[in-house]
């Protein structure tokens, strides 16, 4: 079976069937399935594909990537006998973009997103163990109504525009829960008391009692109780042993929470994260920020790894070549990622792919903030996490207020972690926790004078709507959030399609592999050892398609030694050396 693992880590639960693999599946180019009626279970499908991979994809079986407005699946599902009497869910990964479900005919429901999980409740809708599930996406990147990140409006890939995902690209399963159970958890490690705080909401569960009990390495190090009111029940577990977790070092503890029958299994990190003078701190300590861009694109899955060795091996990769963490980039990555990034200990910005909407649209208010919220509930209590940033370069033209609005909602569900507003371009003043910047500069000459003026508290030109500048007073970016993009196209490993406009990167090629390495070095050490910069983010893990500016191939083979970047980019930053001294 494709992609068999337990796709959501944080809430573990015994009963539940993974629905990957072969399902019937109809393409409807012209959006006429309604009319046809194909949510009707004995309705005429032709196709297959292999779930949970994209239609444009190789691995779905199908490998179709002309424009389509709308997919559909069909799947007859029997459920085990030990589920009567248990309320089943069907949790879908991700769908792009927006799904309806029925259930022998009879309509279940809906979700806009195309990047976050969502579940549908199928109890009310059952009549026995066996039943016929149809879902119907529709997507259409070019209304500028939906959030798309890096998809393609052109036929073929262009530019930093990639192969486009159609419907269901992350796992669908189902699970049987009790009547009474734990539907959301939010962890609070406190590491100065020696303690996490569990936040838990329940469904049908008043009156009843929630139990947590935590485990370090199968050594029991806490527990503690708590009464459900309403909705929700509060509870601190005292621990007897603290490890903290830190870069590299992921160092997680096991939670086991009861609520009556329901029993789950989770797991959570011990660390704080703050921010002094433009500079992170892990657990009280400066940490430099040493990211990579990764988009998380495939050759052979597109949107979606092939299997689960594939992310952890991206992130080993990206720890071989000397980085401590990545800028997840236009992609809101799947929770398995986010489980081996804390298991690993690898520091991590959570983003959306806000690209392809328009956020001065009255629609875009619709389409983009409950996926958002969905998305930062979903991942809350991933140590990993260090921030949050839902909009990537946005124009100076598009609306302060959904900016200052989605910063406001985030905020209000996450108090914990840090926050840009827009990465690069065009910042509005104040909301950021960190003002960065994007900055090819090729010549690492030039990168040391431009930021030279920092070093003196003096402030650095950045992008600014000019009614926004007055309101500007800092204006001190301490996190260069892309630079380099470096092109190199080994000849023996080009991993584009033909069709593919002509491969680029930033600035003009190296012309020799030590011309490519110095000047990496030198844009490096421009940043690493500037006394008031706290972070980078190199532009890339691996090359997509045609963009051919990453560490790795798109097929992820090393263009170099990865040992040569780990040597640069492990030397003590600037800011790391005053914690020495």
């Amino acid at each position: 079976m494709f992609r068999p693992e337990y796709p959501r880590p944080q809430l573990v639960r015994q009963n539940w069937i993974n629905l990957n693999g072969a399902w019937e599946y109809q393409t409807d180019r012209v959006n006429s399935g309604l009319d046809r009626k194909l949510m009707e279970p004995d309705a005429p499908f032709t196709e297959t594909i292999n779930v949970p991979f994209c239609r444009e994809s190789e691995l779905s079986g199908i490998g179709d990537k002309e424009f389509c407005d709308c997919v559909w699946y069909r799947k007859k599902i029997t459920l085990p006998e030990n589920w009567a009497g248990k309320r089943v869910l069907l949790h879908i990964g991700a769908c792009d973009f927006y799904t309806t479900l029925w259930v022998d005919g009879k309509k279940v429901g809906d979700h806009r997103g195309g990047f976050s999980s969502f579940s549908f409740e199928l109890t009310p809708y059952l009549e026995g163990s066996e039943a016929t599930l149809v879902l119907r996406a529709f997507d259409d990147i070019r209304s500028r109504k939906q959030a798309a990140g890096k998809q393609s409006k052109k036929y073929y890939s262009y530019g930093c525009s990639y192969t486009r995902t159609t419907g269901i690209w992350q796992t669908v399963w189902l699970e049987a829960v009790e009547q009474s159970y734990i539907t959301e958890t939010k962890y609070y490690p406190d590491i100065d008391a020696s303690s996490v705080t569990v936040q838990a909401t329940a469904d049908n569960a008043d009156g009843m009692i929630l139990t947590a009990k935590a485990f370090y390495k199968g050594t029991p190090v806490g527990e503690a109780s708590a009464t459900v009111h309403a909705k929700s029940a509060t509870l601190t577990i005292p621990l007897s042993e603290l490890h903290l977790w830190e870069c590299g070092k992921g160092r997680l503890y096991d939670l086991e929470l009861t609520l009556g029958d329901d029993r789950v299994k989770s797991y959570f990190g011990m660390r704080n994260i703050g921010l002094k003078d433009g500079i992170f701190y892990l657990n009280n300590q400066p940490v430099f920020q040493r990211l990579v861009l990764d988009q998380g694109f495939y050759p052979d899955g597109i949107f979606t790894a092939p299997s689960e060795q594939a992310l952890i091996d991206d992130i080993e990769r990206s720890m071989a070549l000397g980085f401590n963490g990545a800028r997840l980039h236009q992609k809101i990555f799947e929770p398995v990622f986010l489980y081996h990034c804390d298991r690993l200990g690898y520091i991590v910005w959570g983003e959306h792919g806000n690209w392809m909407l328009d956020i001065s649209a009255p629609d875009a208010w619709k389409a983009f903030l409950p996926e958002w919220l969905e998305t930062v509930k979903r991942d809350f209590n991933h140590p990993a996490i260090i921030g949050w940033c839902p909009l990537n370069e946005t124009q100076a033209d598009e609306d302060p207020e959904f900016v200052k609005f989605l910063a406001d909602v985030t905020r209000a569900y996450d108090s914990t972690r840090l926050y840009i507003e827009t990465s690069g371009w065009y910042h509005i003043s104040g909301i950021a926790d960190i003002v960065d910047v994007h900055d090819y500069e090729p010549d690492p000459a030039k990168l040391v004078e431009k930021y030279e003026p920092l070093a003196r508290g003096e402030e650095v030109p950045i992008r600014l709507p000019k009614k926004w500048k007055d309101l500007e007073k800092s204006g001190k970016p301490t996190f260069v959030s892309e630079y380099g993009g470096i092109y190199w196209n080994p000849e023996e490993e080009h991993g584009i399609d033909a069709n593919h406009v002509g491969s680029w990167g930033y600035g003009d090629a190296p012309r020799t592999q030590e011309e490519f390495v110095e000047r990496f070095k030198g844009q490096t050490e421009a940043l690493l050892f500037h006394p008031r910069m706290g972070a980078l983010c190199y532009t890339q893990l691996t090359d997509v398609e045609q963009e051919q500016n990453g560490l790795y191939t798109y097929n992820r083979v090393a263009k170099f030694d990865p040992a040569i970047f780990h040597a640069i980019l492990t030397q003590p930053a600037a800011i790391e050396k005053k914690k020495e001294n």
